[in-house]
């Protein structure tokens, strides 16, 4: 059934960019301990709210123009009902016509989830049949040590492989697979990931280290900028580039040379993209935050909790959007990590 608007025209920040994407972490629990986002302590409290409180938000931030819903953790696979989640996201239309328009006949929702794919294989074929659209899996290694090393996860490897394999298989191709790299730790996997491309049919994006790690520790220096990545990739088999889809991607794709396999390069660090930047968030919490390195939540679920209607709700999503960050500031005199790391923002 359709929500009836609750607002005039698309959500548009302050700087004029359209906000079309929602990222909405559903659990911020991970059955991964990765050395880029957590210390690996135990102990840690989790939170997750009604799968009701998720479904209401997401529909508000459809009616107000959000096209693309990814859900994301911590680890959504560990979410009890996700597949029902799914089902009933799937059934979300768009609200406006490609001119901004509104209507009541839009197209689905483009809806897609990323996930460790530890728990993959046995679920690919249930979300999509509830209506999931399209995988990503954070994979940062092709050499069951190194992943072992970087999950602290024991024979993690061959489980994550069987689950991006049988995601292709049931129809999810090409598979997405993210790989963050980390100077010294699983640089040497980067003509390996380019051989996986080929061999498996997927797209591996690599993704520059961001400073949201659980204890600090991130450096300049264990960055591997986009140029130097290029350069790498080059040397392996040249590199040809493929048009954007659009100016809100955030990944430089590529193929090779005879058009086999696929590579993205995500740079926010080295090559940001905040000027196009069409994302908001929803923490597992209920918090709406405009860019990963926010400083500050605003309690969407907190008000809802109080009461709020829908329209209100709407007023307040538009309030705080138009407030979103023109850009981040990594690497500059003065910048401030966020609060959260990774597993809590959703990724």
């Amino acid at each position: 059934m359709r929500m009836e608007q609750t607002g005039h025209g698309r959500l548009r920040d302050r700087f004029g960019r359209a906000i079309t994407d929602l990222r909405l972490s559903v659990t911020d629990r991970c059955n991964y301990k990765c050395v880029y986002c957590r210390t690996g302590n135990e102990g840690a409290q989790y939170t997750e709210l009604a799968t009701g409180d998720y479904l209401r938000m997401v529909r508000i931030m459809v009616s107000l123009g959000i096209e693309k819903v990814r859900l994301t953790g911590g680890e959504p696979l560990l979410r009890s009902g996700l597949v029902e989640m799914v089902h009933e996201l799937s059934t979300l239309r768009t609200a406006f016509l490609s001119d901004g328009t509104a209507t009541d006949s839009g197209l689905p929702i483009d809806l897609a989830l990323t996930t460790n794919g530890h728990l993959l294989e046995p679920l690919a074929a249930p979300l999509m049949e509830a209506g999931l659209k399209r995988i990503t899996v954070s994979m940062d290694a092709v050499e069951p040590e190194t992943f072992a090393a970087i999950t602290r996860v024991p024979r993690s490897f061959e489980r994550v492989l069987a689950g991006v394999r049988k995601a292709t298989a049931v129809g999810f191709g090409p598979v997405k697979i993210n790989c963050v790299l980390l100077r010294g730790f699983n640089d040497h996997q980067i003509e390996a990931f380019a051989e996986f491309s080929r061999r498996e049919g997927v797209i591996v994006r690599f993704i520059e280290f961001m400073p949201l790690e659980e204890d600090r520790s991130w450096r300049s220096e264990t960055v591997i900028r986009m140029d130097e990545l290029v350069a790498r990739l080059n040397h392996f088999r040249p590199l040809v580039e493929l048009p954007q889809h659009s100016a809100s991607e955030t990944a430089r794709r590529f193929t090779f040379d005879d058009g086999v396999g696929e590579i993205g390069i995500i740079a926010p660090v080295s090559r940001p993209f905040c000027g196009h930047c069409s994302r908001i968030r929803i923490t597992s919490d209920g918090k709406l935050r405009t860019c990963l390195f926010s400083q500050s939540d605003h309690d969407l679920y907190g008000r809802m909790f109080r009461g709020g209607t829908d329209q209100e709700l709407a007023a307040y999503i538009r309030s705080v959007v138009f407030q979103k960050e023109e850009r981040h500031h990594i690497g500059e005199p003065g910048f401030e990590k966020p609060l959260r790391n990774m597993v809590h923002i959703g990724g």
